[in-house]
């Protein structure tokens, strides 16, 4: 019990920044599920698919590129243990993770213009646009966190994170997790079947 006209600070059980992507996560959840369950339903409803006459995906260099989205899920998480513990390698776990993301985006973006060179394109089928619609939608979110784990970089070689304070790190690396976590479905659902 405080006594009259003393305040009493308490800390709350989230920090409110990481509650604020938590929500955005979910929200982005229910997104790629939309996005989901209508690639399915047109698939389930198309008599041919892929159609015979559109290019067959790189399932080899695209699950290539899997693992190395994968590995960037753990290099943002040695990030967020490293603050933790002492903050003392920090922007390289940071730096490792925007290499790997990057890469990730540079190859799928290639394979993609290799794909539109070979007539796979979001009007030449219902199958190139429902493609694009959701590999795209996946490469802006990874583009999005790309330059959130490059902010966060920045300012954790300028101090801001330490083992007492971290909660930009956490934020991202809840958001990073959530793209790495979003591929390999759509990779098995696109790619695989």
């Amino acid at each position: 019990m405080s006594a009259p006209g003393i305040a009493i600070e308490t800390k709350p059980l989230v920090p409110s920044g990481l509650l604020a992507v938590a929500i955005f996560v979910a929200s982005e959840a229910i997104f790629f599920a939309a996005l989901i369950s209508a690639f399915v339903v047109l698939r389930a409803q198309a008599l041919d698919w892929p159609p015979f006459d559109q290019p067959r995906l790189p399932v080899l260099v695209t699950g290539i590129n899997t693992a190395i989205l994968l590995l960037s899920g753990c290099t943002i998480h040695g990030a967020l243990r490293s603050v933790r513990a002492s903050g003392a390698r920090l922007t390289g776990w940071l730096a490792a993770t925007a290499v790997l993301g990057a890469l990730f985006l540079a190859i799928q973006g290639y394979e993609w213009v290799r794909l539109v060179g070979f007539g796979l394109t979001t009007s030449s089928s219902l199958y190139g646009a429902t493609f694009y619609a959701l590999v795209g939608a996946h490469g802006v979110h990874v583009l999005a966190a790309l330059v959130v784990v490059l902010v966060v970089a920045v300012r954790g070689y300028r101090g801001r994170y330490g083992a007492a304070e971290h909660t930009g790190v956490a934020m991202c690396h809840l958001y990073w997790l959530f793209v790495v976590a979003v591929w390999p479905v759509l990779y098995a659902l696109v790619y695989l079947r």
